[in-house]
Parts: structure tokens; C-alpha cells; sequence
């Protein structure tokens, strides 16, 4: 109950800070965003502009309307801003401020690469800006781990947040960085949405390939939620709604050198139940012992369910001096679901209650200083905190089953920064991690209790060497990193390189590669555990039965873009050793078998995307091949990976029509590997499967709308609304996720998880 009330007081101060601070406000009706203008000018001229993001905060121009001259536009934003715009060729242009030295030319972009808001940068990375978000099919807000699966390469096999697979990869391989603090826990309604506030963020950048040598673990792919790293110039506030939770943000200047952002967001399913969250709620529940407990016993019921979900995150930015920055953050994610179940065992009426919660709690403290207009030193320290808890009451065996996973990351990292001249910068750092988890399990009839606790502590140093040629057509990076590991005694040095050619205006050639490591992953003991929601435990390696996890990756790729028309292929390769067939979750022979293997995926990722005037469509198709290879299992020979999915088609477009915008999609893939049942079906009281992963099922296919309308509230006070309406699978389209086999009573059933049906959700925003 003090969490419902601190969240409404704390979502009711944010809009009355807001309304507040909006009346003295100057009215710029004249004067737009330049960050809003430049998509257009870029349309317009075909030219790509680049930038460091914090370059343009809060800068508003004039349009001249009247020019059609590109040096023109450009000059009269000179006069009226502090910002330079050098023409380094045809069609690249340098934004930087008139007291810079040197040019630093960090981010290229190929804007509205699929949707606008989404770009592509000159290191193969994707960057999300939610801010300037559009839309896309099934989705009208910017969810990040949502958005993120409409690039090629990227997807769910199951269809939540929580599950994402870059390259053929499983999610623990992936990193999560909000704000540079890493981060356990992904999402709310345990993985159905994301966890983060998407309005709250800056900038998403996602990295496939080509990791910054800064950057440890995550062997299959990065993601970064970075929030404002500099002062806005005037308030910032926003608040909304849909039909599974409320939120609000604001970011208030307490001063001309303090700036305070805060967020909130809250479920309102405890409060209310909509279509939208009944169907959610069946989707993620279905085959878990909520649904299951009941028919164990045909007298029992269950009462009482309560689920929601919150996320509160504040950043303090102090800005020191024009060369000093101090910045401090927190966040904290919190799942909740109870649910009481009754029944009368000889005569007697029993209740009892059981549930589960997660939560990650993370802060975060940086410090930024320039000594020197080429030099800067960086000093970042976090503690990153993941719980998950639950308790479990079995009426027909009177016993009680309590679990708990716990995570406490504590990370120290100095970082230096050296521009040697126009051509070359020099990155250095050391990075000190502790990791310490936790895994608890007590049984009461019969007694059994278990507490194991283990710590990891790693040592990083890492240089990278950067190159820009005078023309900028000609990028390299080159980093190396070398990880001490000290529980397993393990010494790792892995290079990381990045390479583009510009070739023409038009025409790049862009080569990445990086070999990485992480001593961490998430495992599964009992497929009901935690009652069947969150199945998967984070564990630490101990070299031996779970080893180092370790890969290597290599790709080359073509992009061409041309008059609004984006073409883009990239071929990769990508081993990863170390994994455990605990960490894979197998349902079938080898459920239960502790093996150490690694998997093997090479494959293709392709994208077309053309825009005409209010027209946007785009194809995005991956082909791969997926395998694993245990030296224990299959006598030896590769078979398909849980995860081998060789086809996988996105097809979409939107269309802006005055104040509305409308976009529609469908999404195909090949389906998923599974185990059949040979003929007898038991053998030796055991199921009799066939050769792991050699059927499939069937192909999923899926088809989402979504449309938003734009109002101005007031223009001349800078209020705005949007009202959103999305349509997941509008044709109701019955896709099976996941398929397997249990042994009940000499009787072999089969069970099958299905995808979300058809689920509307509408969505309201006002921002200032």
C-alpha cells in the first residue's frame, strides 16, 4: 500500500513540477528544435550530418523557408547559434561548437534507418533516441527491448523482453548497461515489457559486433541506455498512461549548475483488470504452477491473485565548471505476484499463500574531468543489486518450497580519453569487478535446506587506438583487453577491431570483429522452479562444470544509401565455448544432464529500407545456421541449437497523414527445433525421444498495427499529446512458442506454450 501512494505522490509532483515551470517559459513560436530539423534537411539535400549528441540539446533555429540553397540554411544557423558546420565533402557535415580545437567527429548517421528515432553509426551500432521516436507495427511507445527486435539479427524465440537473441545467442550473453551500471533484470511482467522507462532514457545503442575494448562480457551482444549526460536548458516533463501501467518524468533545474531528473511507473493491475493484461496475464502464466496447482487437487482454488510492478529511477547531474562533471543515479525495478489457494484435506479447511517477487536496485556515481581540450579522465563506480524470491506451498503434500537467487555487482573503472591530433585518439582504462551470487533453497517435509555462495573478482585493462583520415572515409579502431579472472586463475587478452571504407558518397565497406568473455550465466536446476515464472538462476563460473564462457566473431559488411534508399548485408561468424546444456534450457533426453559444449552460428543479415516522401517501408531478413556440439552428447555430432532459426523475415512500412501516423508489419521465421517421441513412447520408465532438435515446429507468423495522433495543447507553452493504438497479431494468429513431452503415470502427454493472441492496447502522453 506505501508503494501505491509513494508512486501517485511521486507521478502527481513530477506533472505539478511540470505545469509549474512551464508558465515561464519564453514563447518560441518562431523557432523550432534543430534536432527536429535536421531529418529533413538531410531528406532534402541528401547529406548525412554528423555530431556529438549533447551538441544539439536545447539549440532552436529559425527554418528559412524561403532558401532552397543548402549553404544558405547552414550559415543562417551559424548567426543565430554557437555551432560551426564544416563541409567535409559532397556530403558529409561536421556540427561542433565555435570553442573547439579539434573536430571530433563521434557519430555518422544514416537517420531513420527503419523508423525514425533508429540510426545506424559508422561502427555497425544502432542507436535509439525515444525522444524522437516514431512508431512502429504493434508498438506506439519506444519500449527499447521491444524496438530493438525489428533490427535484423535480433529476436525472441519466446516472444518476451526478457529472451532476447542476438546472433543465435541465449539473453544471459547479453550485456545491459543503464547509464554504464550492468543490469540482471530486464523486464516487468516477467518479460513481457520492458523494465526501463523509455521516456526517461537519451540514447539506446546496440552493438552486434565490433565491441569498444572498454566493454567486458556480454558475448553475444551490448545494450546501452544512456541518460542525459549534460544540463538541459529548460524543463523537461512528460506523463502517460496505457492499459497495463501509468508513468511520469520530469527533469527540473534546481540551479544554473544542478539538474534534477526523476521518473516513476507503475502497473495498474492490481487496481484494474483490462483486456490487455487479462491476456498477458494467460500468456505468461500458462503452464506455471499458478495455473498447474489446481488440478493436483480437484477441491482446490485459488483467490486472491495479486500482481504489479513499479520502476523508479532519479539522476543528479552537477555540472562543476566547463571542465568538470560530477553525476550520481538509481534505479530500482520490483516484480510482485501472490496468490492465496484453498482446499479442505480431511475435513479440514486449509489456506495458504504463495508468490514470487523480483527486483534489481542499482546506483551509480561518475566524474568527468577535461584537463586539457584534447585530454579527459573519467572515474565510474556502481553497485548493481538482483533479487529473486519464491515461495511455493504444495496443499496435497503439505510442503513448503522457498527459493532465492541474489546478485550483488560492485564495479570500479577509470577511464582516459586523449585526442594525439585530428587523425588519432587514444582510449585507456582499468576496470576492478566483484560479483558475488547467492542461491538459497529450503524445503520443509522433509527438511532440506541448501546456501551456497560464490565470488568472482576480475581485473581489466584495455587501450584503443582510434583513426580518422582527413577525408573521414577511412575509420579504424583497434582495442585490445585483458581480463584476469581470479577464482579460476584465467588471464584472457581479446582484440577488438573496427573498420569502414567510404568508398563513394554512397558505398561503405564496413569490417568488425572482437573476441569477448564473461564468467557469469543463468542456469536452470528444475523447470518449475520459482514456480515455473523465472526458471533461470544467475551462477558464477568455477571452471570446471561451469566453465568461462568465451567466443569469437567475425563480419563483413555492405552499406549503400542513396536518395532515401538504404541497403545494408552483413555476413558474420560467431563461436561461443564454455556454455552448459543447464544454461540451454533442454526439455527433452538432456533436461537433466550436466554437459559442457559450445555452439557454432554463421549467417546473414540483411536490410532494405526506402522512404518516399510520407512513405516509409522496410524489409529486414536474416539467414543463419545454428549448432551446437557437446563432446558427451550425440555421440559427439553437432545437432541444431535450441535457438536455430534459419529464416527470419520482418516486413513493414508507415505512413504519416497530417497529424496521424500508421504502421503495419508482419513477422515471419522458420520454427524453432524440437524433439520428437519414438514408437514405444517408454522405454525403461523413461520417455523414448528421437535425435535431439531434428523436427521443428511450425513457422511463426504474426502481423501488428499500431496508429498514434499528435495534438498541440498549447503552442505557445510547449504542450503536447499524443494518442496511441496498437493491435499485437490482428489476426489472432495461434503460434506455438515452445513444445514438449512429460511422463505422468506410464502416460506420455504433450505440452504445447502458445504466443499472444490478439491483443489490443491504447496508449495516452502529454509532454512539455
Amino acid at each position: 500500500m506505501i508503494n501505491k501512494r509513494v508512486f501517485i505522490l511521486f507521478t502527481f509532483l513530477s506533472l505539478f513540477l511540470s505545469l509549474q515551470a512551464i508558465t515561464a517559459q519564453e514563447d518560441q513560436e518562431k523557432k523550432v528544435l534543430l534536432t527536429k530539423l535536421i531529418p529533413k534537411i538531410q531528406r532534402q539535400f541528401d547529406v548525412v550530418f554528423s555530431y556529438v549528441d549533447h551538441t544539439l540539446d536545447g539549440i532552436f533555429v529559425t527554418p528559412n523557408t524561403k532558401s532552397t540553397a543548402l549553404q544558405t540554411i547552414l550559415d543562417g544557423f551559424e548567426s543565430e547559434t554557437n555551432l560551426r558546420f564544416t563541409l567535409i565533402n559532397k556530403r558529409y557535415i561536421a556540427i561542433t561548437v565555435f570553442k573547439d580545437e579539434i573536430q571530433e567527429l563521434d557519430e555518422v548517421y544514416l537517420t531513420e534507418y527503419i523508423a525514425s528515432g533508429i540510426s545506424a553509426n559508422r561502427n555497425g551500432q544502432i542507436s535509439i533516441k525515444p525522444k524522437n521516436f516514431g512508431i512502429l507495427p504493434g508498438v506506439t511507445e519506444p519500449d527499447v527491448l521491444l524496438t530493438i527486435q525489428a533490427l535484423p539479427g535480433i529476436s525472441s524465440i519466446n516472444e518476451t523482453i526478457s529472451n532476447i537473441n542476438i546472433r543465435g545467442g541465449t539473453n544471459d550473453q547479453n550485456i545491459l548497461l543503464w547509464d554504464d551500471i550492468k543490469m540482471y533484470q530486464s523486464g516487468h511482467f516477467f518479460g513481457l515489457i520492458s523494465a526501463f522507462n523509455p521516456y526517461f532514457l537519451k540514447k539506446v545503442t546496440v552493438t552486434k559486433n565490433g565491441t569498444s575494448a572498454q566493454y567486458g562480457d556480454g558475448v553475444s551482444g551490448m545494450v546501452q541506455m544512456e541518460l542525459d549526460q549534460t544540463l538541459n536548458d529548460s524543463l523537461i516533463a512528460g506523463a502517460g498512461m496505457n492499459l497495463i501501467h501509468v508513468d511520469g518524468f520530469a527533469k527540473v533545474q534546481l540551479s544554473k549548475k544542478i539538474e534534477l531528473q526523476a521518473s516513476a511507473r507503475r502497473s495498474i493491475t492490481d487496481l484494474v483488470e483490462t483486456p490487455t493484461y487479462a491476456i498477458y496475464f494467460d500468456r505468461i502464466f500458462q503452464d506455471t504452477d499458478i495455473t498447474n496447482s489446481n488440478q493436483e487437487l480437484n477441491n482446490a482454488t485459488s483467490t486472491n491473485r495479486d500482481f504489479y510492478f513499479y520502476d523508479m529511477s532519479a539522476k543528479l547531474i552537477y555540472s562543476i565548471s566547463k571542465t568538470a562533471n560530477l553525476q550520481v543515479r538509481f534505479l530500482n525495478i520490483f516484480n510482485d505476484l501472490s496468490y492465496t489457494e484453498e482446499a479442505t484435506i480431511n475435513n479440514q479447511q486449509l489456506v495458504v499463500n504463495s508468490g514470487i517477487t523480483q527486483r534489481n536496485f542499482a546506483a551509480g556515481l561518475s566524474y568527468t574531468k577535461e584537463w586539457t581540450p584534447t585530454f579527459l579522465t573519467e572515474f565510474h563506480a556502481y553497485t548493481s543489486q538482483y533479487n529473486l524470491e519464491a515461495t511455493n506451498y504444495n496443499i496435497a503434500d503439505n510442503q513448503r518450497l522457498f527459493q532465492e537467487n541474489d546478485v550483488q555487482d560492485n564495479s570500479l573503472k577509470i577511464h582516459t580519453k586523449n585526442r594525439i591530433n585530428e587523425n588519432f585518439t587514444i582510449e585507456n582504462g582499468y576496470q576492478f569487478t566483484e560479483i558475488g551470487i547467492t542461491n538459497i533453497q529450503d524445503v520443509s517435509n522433509p527438511q532440506f535446506r541448501s546456501n551456497r555462495k560464490d565470488v568472482m573478482r576480475s581485473h581489466a585493462i584495455y587501450s584503443e587506438l582510434s583513426y580518422y583520415s582527413d577525408s573521414y572515409r577511412t575509420m579504424l579502431t583497434f582495442g585490445i583487453r585483458g581480463n584476469r579472472y581470479e577464482k579460476i586463475n584465467r588471464f584472457r587478452f581479446e582484440p577488438r577491431i573496427h573498420f569502414r571504407q567510404q568508398f563513394s558518397d554512397y558505398l561503405s565497406l564496413l569490417v568488425l570483429g572482437e573476441y569477448k568473455s564473461q564468467a557469469f550465466s543463468q542456469v536452470i536446476d528444475l523447470q518449475n522452479d520459482f514456480l515455473g515464472i523465472e526458471k533461470r538462476r544467475w551462477t558464477l563460473a568455477n571452471g570446471t562444470s561451469v566453465p568461462l564462457i568465451e567466443s569469437k566473431q567475425a563480419s563483413i559488411g555492405m552499406q549503400y544509401t542513396k536518395n532515401n534508399l538504404l541497403l545494408s548485408a552483413e555476413a558474420y561468424l560467431k563461436e561461443v565455448e564454455g556454455i552448459t546444456t543447464r544454461s540451454q534450457g533442454f526439455q527433452n533426453q538432456y533436461q537433466f544432464v550436466n554437459a559442457v559444449g559450445k555452439y557454432t552460428t554463421f549467417g546473414m543479415d540483411v536490410l532494405f529500407n526506402k522512404k518516399w516522401h510520407d512513405l516509409n517501408i522496410w524489409m529486414s531478413y536474416s539467414l543463419s545456421k545454428n549448432e551446437y556440439k557437446f563432446e558427451s552428447l550425440n555421440n559427439g555430432m553437432r545437432f541444431p541449437n535450441n535457438l536455430d532459426i534459419t529464416h527470419n523475415l520482418t516486413l513493414g512500412g508507415t505512413y504519416s497523414w497530417k497529424k496521424f501516423e500508421f504502421s503495419l508489419g508482419t513477422y515471419f521465421r522458420s520454427g524453432k527445433p524440437t524433439t520428437g517421441v519414438n514408437s514405444p513412447a517408454i522405454v525403461n520408465n523413461e520417455i523414448n525421444y528421437n535425435t535431439p532438435n531434428t523436427e521443428n515446429l511450425e513457422d511463426y507468423f504474426r502481423t501488428d498495427f499500431s496508429s498514434t495522433y499528435r495534438l498541440t495543447l498549447s503552442k505557445k507553452k510547449k504542450i503536447y499529446s499524443k494518442i496511441g493504438l496498437s493491435v499485437w497479431n490482428i489476426f489472432d494468429q495461434q503460434n506455438v512458442l515452445n513444445e514438449y513431452y512429460n511422463l505422468d503415470n506410464e502416460i506420455v502427454s504433450q505440452v504445447q506454450n502458445r504466443a499472444l493472441g490478439i491483443t489490443p492496447n491504447v496508449s495516452f502522453r502529454v509532454d512539455f
